[in-house]
């Protein structure tokens, strides 16, 4: 008589090194992952920021049945937490999550000195101790038109207008990802969030994930007698292009560069292959959220969760909050030069 099957039982562990190949084979046959799952995101937040990289398997056997990759995010203003993942939109858990790997991630941001524990979409943890948010930020993803023109005729009819006007100005497209490519990127982003009254992030950030992702990263930018007025470094992941790091100086405006610039992407993604928008995250009911909604793309909310231990309050890295009302207002004056000087020292805790 054969003896009866017994399960392997579930355990939870930290990945070390040798486990580089085997966590790869997993996230390529999910799919569920997004670019920040990815070892090359994981890698470049670490080499750039120094906020090491955690990764949580959950395994029967010898098989892999989740992921939770994290960061382990400090900075002496916004306090120490694990996060997953850093600088991202998403990068929760891939896979059969189960309580057990929660509590894990538990022990191990109170093993590293981490009061916050940050998961960004994925499976949720359930019970007491953990806060769910489902109403604070939404996602916007749309399928790309088949071909240039059908894709500025998908656009609603007020925001196809805008993007006319822009085109009108017979303004140039840079694709690429070089040392040109870069500096003007960076310089226009920089200008952006200074403006908008953030500290910008480090500018080795931006690199380590340009040459992390070979092909699946690059830099368009829009420019107008020579001179850049918008810029986007774009993610590429499975069929579908995220704009994550964009913006504009003030002359954009005027010229509808920003408008020309995600058209532009969009053309430019479907050449690659691409068959989804993904125009990324926005806070409810702002600016960004509307802009968006403004393209025809509709909102889908996000869930996001957050553990902090007993006695810690969590920790608010929201520019929408009180708090920071002041603090934006006094940044958006500050000398460019200055801002870029100060600001990665202070961006890089906000992972």
């Amino acid at each position: 008589m054969n003896a009866p099957f017994v399960p392997s039982r579930v355990a939870v562990r930290l990945a070390d090194p040798g486990d580089r190949l085997a966590i790869a084979r997993f996230l390529g046959e999910r799919p569920d992952t997004t670019a920040f799952h990815r070892l090359e995101w994981l890698d470049a937040v670490e080499r750039s920021t120094g906020h090491g990289t955690h990764i949580l398997l959950s395994e029967q056997g010898e098989a892999i049945r989740a992921v939770l990759p994290l960061h382990e995010a400090h900075s002496p203003l916004f306090g120490r937490a694990l996060v997953s993942t850093g600088f991202a939109v998403d990068g929760g858990v891939v896979g059969e999550a189960d309580p057990a790997l929660f509590a894990a991630a538990q022990e191990l941001a109170l093993r590293l000195n981490c009061p916050s524990l940050e998961l960004r979409g994925g499976p949720l943890p359930e019970g007491e101790g953990w806060h769910v948010k489902t109403d604070s930020h939404a996602g916007f993803v749309r399928p790309l038109a088949a071909d240039d023109e059908a894709q500025l005729l998908a656009v609603p009819r007020k925001q196809r207008a805008e993007v006319r006007r822009g085109l009108g100005h017979d303004m140039e497209v840079r694709i690429g990802t070089d040392a040109s490519a870069r500096a003007m990127h960076y310089a226009v982003y920089s200008e952006s969030v200074r403006n908008l009254g953030t500290p910008v992030f480090p500018r080795a950030l931006f690199e380590a994930v340009l040459d992390g992702f070979g092909d699946d990263a690059d830099i368009l930018t829009v420019l107008h007698e020579g001179q850049a007025l918008a810029s986007v470094l774009s993610l590429y992941h499975r069929g579908a292009v995220m704009p994550y790091w964009g913006g504009g100086v003030p002359a954009a405006r005027t010229m509808r560069a920003n408008d020309v610039m995600y058209y532009a992407l969009m053309n430019h993604a479907r050449g690659k292959g691409c068959d989804r928008f993904d125009f990324g995250r926005s806070k409810t009911d702002t600016g960004a959220y509307h802009f968006k909604r403004n393209w025809g793309f509709e909102p889908q909310p996000l869930s996001y969760a957050c553990w902090t231990a007993d006695g810690v309050a969590p920790r608010d890295i929201n520019p929408l909050s009180p708090r920071y009302k002041a603090k934006i207002a006094a940044w958006q004056k500050l000398p460019l030069p200055l801002a870029n000087r100060i600001g990665p020292l202070i961006a890089r805790g906000l992972a």
